[in-house]
């Protein structure tokens, strides 16, 4: 028996009819049994996948597929009880689709969810948890951002300009233009990162840390291109010290890997870290923003998801 979380608003409202015109027909066509559940408002996939682990055990393992986005996919991880006895599958339909990217698997839904019951395999893949200064837990596949990119995800997720241009799929313009405007706009800080407990760094003009277990977030951006999601170690991509315009210039070429080339902009690795900034910022976590905070806590639990791909 499988389990289907389906959110019907993904890739702008078109995840319902991906949904019915090409998943209902595969799983008629390979005779799978399944139940499948749908979400309806923002909280619903956790609560979903919380109401299904919740009695997984070596008795009990539960086959769980996700069929949205990257934000479908984070939610889903705050439900799960015990990643142990629950082995997930995931159909990509997003937007930005960046953990799809980095595991290979397939932009065509179909394509995505016949290879879960067909030459699928189980793989094991990291789960980061991020704490912020007020005991809000998160946890996250992809990535843990503070500042500059989790500044302009706020405005994105909120942002009206974005849906039109979604619906057009010409949705990465709307990151584009908010990401210019919050270069210039945002205040400046500075940050202390103690890396493992024993590596400090300080970065003065700060302008963003992600910590990542995949290469890519962000609708593609190449931050971190030597991550690897399964090794217990998160990939650090910094900018600090480095003036707003030249960064305008290095951002583009985040998409290939080469923002390295930059000075101001530094790569480190830690199994845990902590980021202690001299006003509140913003945080992310896949694309979703949790809050502000001048103190984040960000650790790493080595190859904790099961997923089939």
């Amino acid at each position: 028996m499988y389990h289907i979380i389906v959110n019907p608003a993904s890739r702008s409202g078109k995840g319902i009819r991906l949904w019915e015109d090409l998943i209902v027909p595969c799983l008629a066509e390979q005779d799978i049994k399944y139940t499948a559940h749908f979400s309806k408002k923002m909280g619903d996939v956790a609560r979903l996948a919380s109401e299904i682990t919740k009695d997984a055990g070596p008795d009990n393992p539960v086959n769980l597929i996700f069929f949205g986005g990257d934000g479908t996919f984070n939610e889903a991880l705050q439900g799960i009880s015990d990643f142990r006895y629950v082995t997930i599958g995931y159909v990509p339909t997003g937007s930005s689709n960046d953990l799809a990217r980095d595991l290979g698997i397939s932009k065509d839904p179909a394509s995505a969810f016949r290879q879960i019951f067909t030459s699928g395999r189980l793989h094991t893949m990291d789960l980061g948890e991020a704490t912020l200064s007020d005991g809000t837990i998160r946890r996250f596949a992809v990535s843990c951002g503070i500042g500059f990119d989790a500044a302009v995800c706020e405005e994105v997720n909120r942002s009206a300009f974005k849906r039109a241009l979604n619906k057009i799929g010409l949705g990465k313009l709307a990151y584009l233009g908010i990401a210019v405007k919050n270069l210039f706009t945002a205040p400046s800080s500075t940050c202390k990162v103690l890396l493992d407990d024993k590596q400090e760094v300080e970065l003065e003009d700060f302008i963003f840390l992600a910590a990542m277990n995949h290469r890519y977030e962000g609708g593609g951006f190449n931050f971190c291109p030597k991550a690897n999601y399964c090794d217990g170690i998160m990939d650090v991509c910094t900018a600090a010290g480095i003036s707003r315009l030249l960064i305008l210039f290095a951002l583009p070429t985040a998409f290939f890997g080469k923002h390295y080339l930059f000075k101001g902009i530094y790569g480190y690795t830690g199994c845990n870290m902590t980021i202690q900034a001299s006003i509140p910022l913003w945080v992310h976590t896949d694309g979703e923003v949790i809050g502000q905070t001048d103190n984040l806590k960000i650790t790493c639990k080595k190859q904790a998801i099961r997923i089939i791909y």
